[in-house]
């Protein structure tokens, strides 16, 4: 039997595609990205009703999270995004979009999934994160990416959602569970790269209606975004922990609180192993020749290899052993940077040091990693950077208690820095560290050294997913 919301949801979809079809509600007037329409009264009251339904059926859920954060949202019906819901940041508010037409052909369970995805999207900060993949990576990449890591966290989506294993089907990929987003955005680009482009992108000039979106389309499911207000980064993440703060009135799946952990702890100062993920993300790509494709500045010269992406990261872990890092914190640093290096073509070699240089080797795993030699005395940074200078290196992390000099005798050549301070350590005793300086207590070991099961049961891996800015 039918239930009495289905039965709205049906009729509200029966009569919203006549309105369509019968041309009559659009004045299809566009003022930059704005887009005004004659709707019906009595059609946006019931709809809205509907959605207060599903808003209310939220907060009844265990996870009334999701319903009081959606409950503070302001609402807007828009007829041009290619999706059920859309988000953007307009007035000091986070909005939500709903398109009716794809809206109503979802079930309850779907409505409430949709609504979830993009509160993912704003605990993420994906909305400040796209900005930053943009130079790097194409637009369909870093939605399909994004789409990708909210989706493992809901249990009903939409038949045609962005999913993992549906990226892994349709581009042919092997994709692991529950892990970053550098990761699928570097791996689909890799395989967008190789591909031809075919006829399939041509567009339909049937449509009677071009200010309507009746269908999914991946590569707009995000171009809401573009038209939130200009805000600068701080603000904006102080507006989301108001929202998350009204929001709290009683059980946080864990997911959810290791995104908020990771919202509060970025809201100052971003924490060491995120900042080595940003630099990750901006080392430059070594490019290799294929036959595949044609060179995309002379596509008529069949002479020349078109060029494909290949990133190899040569980082350099300096460890200091002078005594004042503990046994635990060496190897959690080492077991972080293992973890979020190796989604990265890489290689790494370790550095272990006091006031000279002591042992160079090179890993790739936490098992090819040694116990540490005796410790010594004093630290001198020095020596550290007079190696990686005479060495090809994209990435030297120093972990340090930071007393050591207060001027290098070499100056870092060609490469990034990053310096984190051991959890014993105050500053950087350095005047000019050429590098970032974080603190390493700000970690929590865990969210970095739980297996792919106990990821999904325990929810750490949407912090080790999306901890990001």
């Amino acid at each position: 039997m039918i239930s009495s919301f289905d039965r709205n949801r049906i009729e509200l979809y029966e009569k919203i595609t006549e309105i369509v079809n019968g041309g009559e509600m659009f004045k299809a007037k566009r003022d930059g990205f704005e887009f005004e329409v004659n709707l019906p009264k009595d059609f946006e009251e019931a709809f809205y009703k509907l959605v207060d339904r599903v808003n209310f059926s939220l907060i009844e859920d265990k996870d009334n999270f999701y319903g009081y954060f959606l409950f503070q949202m302001k609402r807007e019906i828009r007829f041009d995004i290619t999706t059920p819901t859309g988000v953007n940041f307009k007035g000091a508010k986070y909005v939500i979009y709903f398109n009716p037409i794809i809206f109503l052909q979802l079930t309850m369970e779907q409505m409430q999934g949709t609504i979830k995805h993009e509160i993912h999207h704003i605990l993420a900060m994906h909305l400040l994160r796209a900005k930053d993949l943009k130079d790097k990576y194409s637009t369909l990449a870093i939605n399909l990416a994004m789409d990708i890591v909210v989706n493992q966290y809901i249990d009903f989506v939409p038949p045609y959602a962005t999913t993992l294993e549906f990226v892994n089907l349709k581009y042919n990929l092997n994709l692991e569970h529950y892990n970053t987003l550098e990761y699928y955005v570097d791996n689909i680009q890799n395989e967008l790269d190789l591909m031809e482009e075919s006829e399939e992108g041509e567009e339909d000039d049937s449509r009677e209606n071009e200010d309507v979106e009746e269908e999914f389309n991946p590569e707009k499911t995000h171009d809401l975004w573009d038209e939130s207000d200009e805000i600068d980064d701080k603000t904006l993440r102080e507006f989301t922990e108001k929202f998350v703060s009204l929001s709290d009135k009683g059980e946080i799946p864990l997911h959810v609180q290791s995104l908020i952990k990771a919202l509060k702890s970025t809201s100052g100062e971003i924490p060491w192993n995120i900042y080595l993920k940003k630099l990750m993300g901006t080392l430059e790509s070594n490019k290799k020749k294929t036959i595949t494709r044609r060179s995309r500045r002379q596509p008529e010269r069949l002479d020349l290899r078109g060029e494909l992406r290949g990133h190899k990261a040569e980082i350099m872990v300096a460890i200091d052993i002078s005594g004042s890092i503990s046994d635990e914190e060496f190897k959690q640093a080492i077991r972080e940077v293992l973890d979020i290096v190796k989604n990265y073509n890489h290689e790494i070699t370790i550095i272990e040091c006091d006031t000279s240089i002591k042992r160079v080797y090179k890993t790739k795993s936490v098992k090819g990693v040694m116990d540490r030699a005796v410790p010594g005395g004093g630290t001198k940074f020095s020596p550290v950077f007079e190696y990686v200078n005479k060495h090809k290196a994209n990435l030297l992390v120093y972990f340090t208690d930071g007393k050591g000099e207060e001027k290098l005798e070499v100056m870092p050549k060609g490469y990034k820095t990053l310096w984190v301070i051991s959890g014993r350590g105050d500053k950087l005793s350095l005047k000019q560290p050429f590098g970032a300086v974080k603190k390493l207590k700000r970690v929590e070991i865990k969210e970095f050294s739980v297996d792919t099961y106990e990821t999904r049961v325990d929810g750490w891996s949407m912090n080790h997913q999306e901890p990001t800015l």
